[in-house]
């Protein structure tokens, strides 16, 4: 599938090179929401050019990563093989290795449905033990965030989701949410819940601010701790 070949015979480099060109991880993100038209994933992705998105999916499918099926009543949609599957838990690492480094937004960046909903997904605490039913809102998307039972399950509310991922939840959420980007101080445990309030950084227009507290033990992101033998070492002069 590469464009070129490392050289190499190693299961990192054969991974790079199946998954390793530009945009091809984030078709991969997208996709491990659910299934998607070729529309879908461009909306998704707004920076994307057409012919490299085409690519692209041309180069999953091969490498088995991807496939194109029928879906009644959206006619053909991509989805990722039980292969591509199994790249769920190396995305999610990865987000949160990534999400370390992460700063404020550049200009221009934006959120979207699915990159909120694998941000979720990566920061997801299952043992909890916590229940809430939410409408989070960053930015222009909305999102129905749901756990119960160490489950967590997230439908999209706007821009309106692709008719592949099912029914909305019935019934009203027990609280509304709106954020910033500024969210990520709470998930990173950098701000309590009461000071992202104060700070503007979360508000809860709708429901009990309390909430908040059980998001904030849900989805949360410990920093990595610098290794102690590098905290330890005494500054070296040179000669």
């Amino acid at each position: 599938m590469a464009a070129r070949s490392y050289g190499q015979y190693c299961g990192v480099t054969t991974a790079v090179e199946l998954i390793g060109e530009r945009w091809a991880l984030l078709i991969v993100r997208d996709l491990l929401v659910g299934p998607r038209r070729y529309t879908d994933l461009k909306q998704g992705l707004p920076r994307i050019p057409t012919n490299i998105l085409s690519s692209r999916l041309t180069q999953l499918q091969e490498a088995g990563v991807v496939r194109r099926v029928p879906m009644r009543n959206c006619g053909l949609v991509y989805e990722l093989t039980p292969y591509g599957q199994a790249l769920e838990p190396i995305v999610l690492a990865l987000g949160r290795w990534g999400f370390q480094a992460m700063g404020d937004p550049d200009e221009g960046d934006v959120v979207t449905p699915d990159s909120l909903t694998m941000a979720l997904r990566t920061s997801f605490q299952s043992g909890s033990g916590d229940r809430f039913d939410i409408e989070l809102h960053v930015g222009d998307v909305a999102l129905r965030v749901i756990v119960d039972a160490g489950v967590l399950t997230v439908a999209q509310l706007a821009p309106p989701a692709p008719p592949v991922g099912g029914a909305l939840p019935p019934g009203e959420p027990e609280a509304v949410v709106v954020a910033g980007p500024g969210i990520r101080r709470l998930i990173a445990g950098a701000v309590t819940p009461a000071e992202a309030i104060a700070q503007d950084v979360v508000a809860v227009v709708r429901g009990e601010e309390r909430i908040l507290d059980a998001f904030a033990r849900t989805f949360h992101i410990a920093p990595i701790p610098a290794p102690a033998i590098l905290e330890s070492l005494e500054p070296i002069g040179l000669p």
